[in-house]
């Protein structure tokens, strides 16, 4: 099998193969290393590629499969592993200069929990530093670039995790996700990027965004997605928000026919704008959806009041929390990064539970539209992908915008840390990726996952490989 071949199979292709005999993954790593050394110079998706220490698992992967043992389901599957999560023994800076030389003693929750079910961690992929924006850029190791146009920003912060699996590199990459930050990348690189409910993947150790992080996957499908949660996910003794194992399988959901209550709707409430070509292709897929049974009901405005305030308070005062002995270091610290420092210290002392509360009572929109509707679409972003160097698009449809206007759906779901998926469904005139935005209600997993699978059958992913390079021959 050659290894384009090879790069293209699916998680769940790759293990039966693997089960069969009939690929090696000695095989699957050596391709993903080459794939790896061919494209990573230009789109900086690692910034640590751990070759000997992949083959070396790869090698014990598959002994396991010639043994009498069962293999773990994720075994002599290659990952990759965003920057800011602690792998053992393997540098994890976060993108920043003040942790370049930062090596942790042990993995985090989610890392340990994938390696305990057999993956195979390749290597480290670029974030902006600490996850703090939506763009992939830092002061130590430079900007990721879009694999559908390398001028291009491919989204943050999992930048670096969406374009390993983007361009095949891997076939799945682990991130963050803490305002909207694995979804993001996903729509912006047409790959699938899923935001679990909050604690069904663990998070270790304790940091000071734990009401807004979560973790999760990317892959190229959903199915993959859903074969890394019932691989990985679980409770974690040191991680007291950290969910009940799941009784059933969310691969087996992925393969349920339902036809779900839907609300669809490019308006929250403080919505500016969206790109005409991403709410009409929107649009069109919940027709689709609506025309095979599923009863939709589009609604022109939530009336949502915007979250941004208390989001942002709860956000700046766990950056001032994690950065308070390094705060003479400026030179070091991203600018964004300063300016929120500087804001946190004009703060109140009460200001983070002032935020908090104000969290807890913003909640209630979401969850009593979610007593009468079972899933919530909209788009994933309100903008195609903009040019690297500028932290947002100063226009959007032609309308000029403020900084804010072009991610508009995402951190209200991190707020009330509901399952959230953002699923390919087509490209722009000018051959971007536009993602769709699925909301489900609190620990229904399954049921976003189901969803996405569905608008998966009725929008195939298309894959990087051929049509980037269709995109370029007719762009350039």
């Amino acid at each position: 099998m050659d290894a384009t071949t090879i790069l293209s199979l699916s998680v769940a292709e790759l293990a039966g193969l693997y089960r069969s005999r009939s690929l090696s993954p000695v095989e699957v790593v050596n391709a993903s290393l080459a794939r790896i050394e061919a494209l990573n110079a230009r789109y900086n998706a690692f910034v640590l590629v751990d070759g000997p220490g992949a083959l070396r698992q790869a090698e014990a992967a598959e002994a396991l499969f010639a043994s009498d043992v069962e293999p773990p389901p994720l075994a002599g599957i290659p990952v990759s592993v965003k920057d800011n999560i602690f792998t053992a023994g393997m540098r994890s800076t976060s993108g920043s200069l003040l942790f370049r030389d930062h090596v942790p003693d042990e993995d985090s929750g989610v890392v340990a929990a994938a390696r305990q079910a057999g993956a195979i961690v390749v290597g480290k992929t670029n974030t902006p530093a600490f996850g703090w924006a939506g763009f992939t850029d830092n002061m130590i190791f430079g900007p990721t670039r879009n694999p559908w146009n390398p001028d291009l920003t491919p989204g943050g912060s999992s930048g670096g995790a969406a374009v390993s699996v983007a361009t095949g590199m891997v076939p799945l990459a682990i991130g963050t996700d803490g305002g909207g930050s694995l979804r993001t990348p996903a729509a912006f690189t047409g790959t699938v990027g899923f935001k679990p409910s909050h604690g069904r993947l663990s998070d270790t150790p304790l940091h000071p965004h734990w009401l807004l992080q979560h973790y999760g996957p990317i892959a190229r499908n959903v199915g993959d997605v859903a074969y890394f949660l019932d691989a990985a996910a679980g409770p974690h003794p040191d991680d007291p928000h950290s969910l009940p194992a799941y009784d059933g399988s969310f691969v087996d959901d992925c393969r349920q026919d339902l036809a779900p209550r839907v609300v669809f709707t490019t308006q929250l409430g403080w919505v500016d704008t969206v790109d005409p070509e991403i709410a009409e292709a929107c649009r069109s897929v919940v027709a689709e959806l609506s025309a095979s049974g599923w009863p939709v009901e589009e609604k022109d405005d939530l009336g949502w009041t915007d979250p941004a305030l208390f989001a942002t308070v709860l956000s700046i005062v766990g950056f001032s929390h994690r950065l308070r002995d390094y705060r003479h270091r400026t030179d070091e610290i991203e600018p964004g990064i300063l300016a929120m420092l500087e804001n946190a210290d004009r703060l109140p002392p009460n200001a983070f539970y002032d935020a908090y509360l104000a969290r807890n009572a913003w909640c209630s929109h979401p969850l009593r539209l979610f007593q009468s509707t079972d899933l919530l679409i909209t788009p994933t972003l309100a903008a195609p992908p903009f040019a690297i160097g500028t932290m947002a698009p100063e226009l959007i449809g032609g309308k000029p915008v403020p900084p804010s206007a072009w991610n508009p759906y995402l951190r209200a779901f991190n707020l009330t840390g509901q399952p959230a998926i953002s699923v390919p469904i087509g490209f722009t005139r000018a051959g971007l990726p536009i993602g769709l935005h699925i909301v489900g209600g609190h620990h229904r997993d399954g049921q976003v996952l189901a969803a996405a699978a569905k608008v998966q059958k009725l929008r195939p992913a298309k894959t990087w490989s051929a049509d980037a390079q269709a995109w370029r021959k007719n762009h350039n």
